[in-house]
């Protein structure tokens, strides 16, 4: 094969593999006492890799396996960005609680090129190599604080779940490869159009259920509650968001490009996974106390907006990449919010605690609100945008009955995201905060000046992008 069209479209990851590869080798000689040179190469490369990325020419390699569309230069430009603010988060919070390795900004590299191959996948073995080249680095995150019970929990649990949910995985693609004699999507597009037979229907449902888990979709969230509270928060932060966009990409190619001939039987499936996450999403976070839960059970529901994208087709494209740069810059402003927060060098994890924050550090409490009307969905908010944008690709695509009830989940949603503000503004404070740190904060107050008003200008340069990016969707 032409070196020169390799690089031309799979530079990006070429950049990760060999940057992380020499980066984890200058880390084995300097130790810890390099992790903060390592977290800036890191950056640097994921920065590069970025840049590759907006000049990559679209085709395919390796007979099919590896694709770049416009879609997937959108996502992986979107997720690169996104590891930068991630090893800025746990450069600073891993520091201050004294666990810093030198291998947190590594792993988080190779788990972004691990979900740049599922965005790209082709084939069922690209995606299967892809998703676990991500989720290996995603569980020794998860338990990162060794020292830590909590964490220790949180990456044993994620592990022997990951584990199960990749042994459905590899059964549907099995059973796919075993009824169509094809690995490619396009391959196994012609042979399901030609017979669709209940084998292969069944191969299709593993495998939903097996990315459904990845990105913690209901019914298969039952992990992420107790991941999101266990986890050192800055893996939290990555986890919410980049993994999951990589994963319903992935979702949307697999789906579009090698099932469409029977997108009657997987619509349904995904509309039911989709209600549900809004069901157990909204219902589930009214009960939590502490925030990082509560988070979750959000993002569960926010899972359920995404999946509606995905099964209203090719119009949930566009609208998909929209919903979901949007969702992780207010997913990332939350945590890093959370992360500034402390008493006495704790911190502060209970909603309960949030109590009269107005009145300690307001510019973080006004970042806090901003931050959770746009989750919720409140105009002119970015994520109002977001769901708007996939309400409508629904609408378009006669689900008005699922887009009706997107809208009461978000109704639901409202009350815990307002409960907090009310702590916030109206309720007495407890004790002093701790001085907020420096990199947690600004990155809560970017994201808060993202979601409004900076979402005007990226509304107006993202969208055409984002509209013309989805004409080229399955290449």
């Amino acid at each position: 094969m032409d070196l020169h069209l390799v690089t031309s479209m799979a530079l990006p990851e070429a950049i990760l593999a060999i940057g992380s590869l020499l980066i984890l080798v200058f880390g084995g000689f300097r130790g810890d006492k390099g992790a903060l040179s390592i977290s800036a190469l890191c950056g640097a490369a994921l920065i590069a890799a970025a840049a590759a990325a907006l000049f990559d020419a679209s085709g395919q390699l390796f007979s099919g396996s590896f694709v770049v569309d416009n879609v997937a230069i959108f996502a992986k430009v979107a997720i690169y960005i996104a590891g930068v603010f991630v090893i800025a988060l746990g450069q600073g919070y891993f520091d201050r609680t004294g666990g810093m390795r030198f291998e947190f900004p590594v792993l988080v590299t190779l788990a972004l090129l691990g979900m740049s191959i599922m965005i790209s996948a082709g084939d069922l073995i690209a995606m299967y190599i892809g998703i676990e080249m991500q989720s290996l680095a995603m569980y020794v995150l998860a338990g990162f604080r060794r020292d830590d019970a909590k964490s220790s929990e949180a990456g044993l649990k994620y592990f022997v779940l990951g584990a199960l949910s990749s042994g459905l995985l590899l059964y549907g693609a099995s059973l796919v490869y075993g009824f169509t004699g094809a690995m490619n999507f396009h391959d196994i597009a012609v042979a399901a159009s030609q017979h669709t037979g209940v084998g292969l229907i069944f191969g299709l449902v593993f495998l939903i259920c097996g990315i459904a888990f990845k990105i913690s979709a209901a019914p298969f969230h039952m992990w992420t509650p107790d991941v999101y509270e266990g986890a050192p928060t800055p893996m939290v932060a990555f986890a919410a968001g980049a993994p999951k966009f990589a994963a319903v990409v992935l979702f949307a190619r697999i789906l579009q490009s090698g099932f469409g001939s029977v997108a009657e039987q997987w619509q349904q499936v995904l509309l039911v996974v989709s209600v549900l996450s809004f069901v157990i999403g909204g219902l589930g976070g009214l009960m939590q106390k502490d925030f990082k839960r509560l988070l979750a059970y959000s993002s569960i529901a926010n899972m359920g907006y995404a999946l509606l994208a995905v099964a209203a087709g090719v119009a949930g494209v566009a609208p998909l990449l929209m919903f979901f740069v949007l969702y992780m810059v207010d997913n990332m402003g939350l945590f890093s919010a959370q992360m500034a927060l402390s008493r006495k060098g704790e911190p502060v994890t209970r909603i309960d605690q949030f109590a009269g924050l107005a009145r300690q550090n307001a510019p973080l409490a006004i970042a806090i609100t901003m931050l959770a009307l746009s989750v919720l969905g409140m105009p002119p908010f970015g994520g109002f945008w977001g769901k708007y944008f996939v309400f409508g690709a629904a609408i378009k695509a006669g689900l008005w009955g699922f887009a009706a009830a997107g809208l009461v989940a978000s109704v639901i949603a409202a009350f815990y995201y307002l409960r907090i503000i009310k702590l916030m503004w109206f309720d007495a404070p407890g004790e002093a905060m701790d001085k907020a740190p420096r990199e947690a904060s600004w990155i809560a107050y970017a994201a808060a000046a993202f979601s409004f008003p900076a979402v005007i200008l990226f509304l107006i340069l993202a969208w055409p992008v984002a509209q013309n990016a989805a004409q080229s969707f399955g290449l």
